[in-house]
C-alpha cells in the first residue's frame, strides 16, 4: 500500500508538501496540487482519515442530513454536494433525520461531534434546533432560511410569482395552489409570491398544507374541481401528477385546466403546453458544500452568507 513517503518521492516534494497539498490545496501552488494528486491516484494512495484527524482536529467528513430518503427532491441535492466533495478532498456521509423533536436534535449533535460539518436540509424543523445544531458545527442549510445561519435555497418567491404572472397574463383569473407541509418556510415563500401577483387580478384558492405526495395530489381532486380554477399551481410535482391521475381516472379533467410541472415530466410526455419550473437540485448541493468548506478552511470569522439561486421558469411555445 502507497504511503505518503512514496508520493512525496514521486513528485519531488516533502511529505508535509503533500500532506497539505491533500488536505489544504488552497496552501499550495495549483501546479504542485495537480501534480500530487496524479501521484496519488497512479499510486493508489487513500489519505488516512482518522490519523489525519488525531493531528489536524479534523475529520474530513462532512454529512449531509435530509429529513428522510423518501423524498425524490434531495437526490440531486446530495449528487451536487458528494460530487463537490470529492474535488475538495472531503467524504460525504448521508444522515436521515426531520430535526423536529427534541430526540432529534439529540441524535443530530451526536452525528455532528463526528463531522466536520453539516449541510442540513430541515424544512419543518424549528428555527431554535437549527440553531442548536449550529452551536455544535459549522452548518449550512439548504432551501431554507434561518437569521444567523449560512444558507443556500431557490428563489422561490421570483420563480413562482413569474409562473403566476404568466398564467394571469395568459387569461386565467382563478388560481389553485396546492399547498406543502404546514410549517415548511419555501411553502410561505411561494404563498406569498403567488398571492402577491393575483391580489387585484384574479381569485387565488389555496389549498393545503399537504404533504409533497402523489396521494395527497390524488386527494385533493374534489377540491380543486369545486374551486372552478382553470390553472394549478402545485406545491411539488408528485402533487401535481396525483391531481392529474386522479382527475383523468375519473374521466372528468378539463381540456382547459393547466397544471404545472418539472420540465423532465413535461419533456418525457411531449407537453409543450403546461408552463414548467424547476430548482437545480445538483446546483443547490454544490453551492452548500463550497459555502461549507469555505467556512471549515477559513483562518478566522467569515460572514454570514445567504444565496438564492434563481429557479428555471419555461413558457409554453406559441
Amino acid at each position: 500500500m502507497a504511503t505518503l513517503s512514496d508520493v512525496a518521492a514521486r513528485v519531488g516534494v516533502s511529505k508535509a508538501t503533500v500532506s497539505r497539498a491533500l488536505s489544504r490545496p488552497d496552501l499550495v501552488a495549483p501546479a504542485t496540487v495537480a501534480r500530487v494528486r496524479e501521484a496519488a491516484d497512479e499510486l493508489n494512495f487513500a489519505v488516512n482519515r482518522a490519523a489525519s484527524g488525531l493531528v489536524t482536529g479534523r475529520t474530513g467528513v462532512i454529512a449531509i442530513v435530509v429529513p428522510d430518503l423518501d423524498n425524490h427532491f434531495f437526490t440531486p441535492i446530495v449528487v451536487g454536494a458528494q460530487r463537490r466533495a470529492a474535488t475538495r478532498q472531503r467524504q460525504l456521509t448521508i444522515a436521515a433525520n426531520p430535526l423536529q423533536t427534541h430526540e432529534d436534535v439529540r441524535d443530530l449533535e451526536r452525528l455532528a461531534r463526528q463531522v466536520d460539518g453539516l449541510i442540513l436540509a430541515a424544512p419543518l424543523g424549528p428555527d431554535d434546533h437549527v440553531r442548536q445544531i449550529c452551536r455544535t458545527r459549522p452548518v449550512v442549510l439548504v432551501d431554507r432560511e434561518v437569521a444567523g445561519v449560512r444558507s443556500v435555497s431557490a428563489d422561490a418567491a421570483n420563480g413562482f410569482g413569474n409562473l403566476a404572472r404568466h398564467l394571469l397574463d395568459g387569461g386565467h383569473r382563478t388560481l389553485v395552489y396546492l399547498g406543502g407541509p404546514a410549517g415548511s418556510w419555501q411553502d410561505a415563500q411561494r404563498t406569498r409570491a403567488i398571492a402577491e401577483r393575483t391580489t387585484g387580478r384574479a381569485e387565488l384558492v389555496v389549498l393545503g398544507p399537504m404533504p409533497p405526495t402523489f396521494a395527497a395530489g390524488a386527494a385533493a381532486a374534489d377540491d380543486v374541481l369545486a374551486a372552478g380554477a382553470s390553472a394549478v399551481i402545485p406545491y411539488a410535482s408528485q402533487i401535481g401528477l396525483g391531481l392529474v391521475f386522479a382527475l383523468r381516472a375519473r374521466g372528468v379533467l378539463p381540456d382547459d385546466l393547466v397544471v404545472t410541472t418539472e420540465s423532465v415530466i413535461s419533456t418525457a410526455i411531449g407537453d409543450t403546453r403546461t408552463p414548467t419550473i424547476d430548482v437545480d437540485g445538483s446546483e443547490l448541493g454544490t453551492a452548500a458544500m463550497d459555502l461549507l468548506i469555505e467556512e471549515l478552511d477559513a483562518a478566522g470569522e467569515t460572514p454570514v452568507r445567504t444565496m438564492r439561486l434563481p429557479m428555471q421558469v419555461t413558457l409554453p411555445l406559441d
